[in-house]
C-alpha cells in the first residue's frame, strides 16, 4: 500500500546510505536519507580484509540507522554491500555484524546488479534513452538499460593508490582502464551523474551547505563548469578544501580524483554537458521491492 515508510541501506567502499522514503501516488518521495563515512575501500587497499576497528564503526553506523528505522516505524526491505565486500577476504565476519547491528542480514550484489538498480531509479525519474554513471569509492557502473557493466575504480581506490591530486601517471592509469571497455551503445546519449562525487560536485557548484536534493536534481553541468570546479578546488589546501559545501567526512581527500575519473568517462562517452541525479541503488531496490509485490498480487 503506499504512504508508507520503507527503506534500504547500501554499505558502500566510501559510505553508507540509509534511505527512508514512501510511494506517494505511485511517485518514490525521500523522507529522510542518512550518509554515515565508513571507509571499507580503504581496508581492502591496505589488508584485503576488513579490520576489527572499521567493523566495530560500521556496527556503530548500523545501530544508529536501526534506530532512525524504528524511530519512523519504517519497513526496512534491503540491505546490500558492493565493491568493498565483494573483495574482502573476511565477508561472513562483516555479514554477521552488520546483521547484528540492523536485525536485518545485507547481501552483497554484483557490480552488474547495482549497475542495473541504478538506471532503473533513474528512468523511473527522467525516463529512456540515458546512460548512467555511478561513480563510488571502489567501483564505478555504467548503464544504459541494455547494457550494464562495472569498472573497478573509484574515487577512494584512486585516492589510495596516487593521493589527493592525480599526477602525470593519471593519463597511462586511464589508458590501461579503458583498454578492456567498450562504450559501444553508449556515446553521445543524456549522461546522467550519480553518487557522491557528483553530489558533492552539485553542493560546491550551487554554493549549498545542505544537501537539497530538490535543487540537485537534474542540475545540467558543462565540462567547461567540471574543469571550473575540479581547478578551484585542486588550488585550495586540505584544511580549505574540507570547508566547502559536501566535501566534508573524509570527502575532501578523494573528490579531486573522482572529478578527473568523471571528466574522462565523460570523453569516452563523447558528451559536452550532463546531468546530476540523486537517484541510485538505494532507490532501485525499492522500485525491484515494488515490482515483486506487483507480481505477487
Amino acid at each position: 500500500m503506499d504512504n508508507k515508510l520503507i527503506a534500504t541501506v547500501d554499505i558502500g567502499s566510501h559510505s553508507c546510505i540509509l534511505l527512508i522514503a514512501a510511494f506517494e501516488e505511485g511517485v518514490l518521495v525521500p523522507k529522510l536519507q542518512k550518509v554515515e563515512v565508513c571507509r571499507l575501500g580503504e581496508d581492502i587497499y591496505e589488508h584485503g580484509a576488513i579490520t576489527e576497528k572499521r567493523i566495530q564503526e560500521l556496527e556503530a553506523i548500523m545501530t544508529k540507522f536501526r534506530m532512525d528505522l524504528h524511530a519512523l516505524g519504517a519497513n526496512l526491505k534491503a540491505a546490500v554491500m558492493t565493491e568493498a565486500m565483494r573483495n574482502a577476504e573476511n565477508p561472513d565476519e562483516v555479514i554477521a555484524a552488520v546483521e547484528k547491528a540492523l536485525w536485518v542480514k545485507p547481501r552483497i550484489i554484483s557490480g552488474e546488479e547495482e549497475g542495473k538498480l541504478t538506471y532503473r531509479s533513474v528512468k523511473e525519474w527522467h525516463g529512456e534513452g540515458l546512460v548512467t554513471i555511478d561513480i563510488g569509492g571502489g567501483s564505478t557502473e555504467l548503464s544504459n538499460g541494455d547494457n550494464t557493466f562495472s569498472i573497478p575504480v573509484g574515487a577512494l581506490k584512486m585516492f589510495k593508490a596516487m593521493g589527493p591530486i592525480p599526477g602525470p601517471e593519471y593519463k597511462k592509469f586511464v589508458k590501461e582502464t579503458f583498454k578492456e571497455v567498450s562504450f559501444k551503445g553508449m556515446t553521445k546519449k543524456p549522461v546522467y551523474l550519480i553518487g557522491g562525487t557528483g553530489t558533492a560536485l552539485a553542493m560546491v557548484y550551487l554554493n549549498k551547505q545542505q544537501f537539497d536534493y530538490k535543487a540537485i536534481e537534474g542540475l545540467e553541468l558543462s565540462i567547461s563548469d567540471l574543469d571550473a570546479v575540479t581547478t578551484r578546488i585542486s588550488n585550495l589546501s586540505k584544511e580549505l578544501r574540507a570547508m566547502l559545501p559536501g566535501l566534508e567526512n573524509g570527502r575532501h581527500e578523494v573528490i579531486i580524483c573522482g572529478l578527473f575519473w568523471l571528466k574522462s568517462l565523460l570523453e569516452k562517452l563523447r558528451v559536452e554537458t550532463f546531468k546530476i541525479s540523486t537517484a541510485g541503488l538505494r532507490f532501485g531496490l525499492l522500485y525491484e521491492d515494488k515490482k515483486a509485490d506487483a507480481g505477487k498480487s
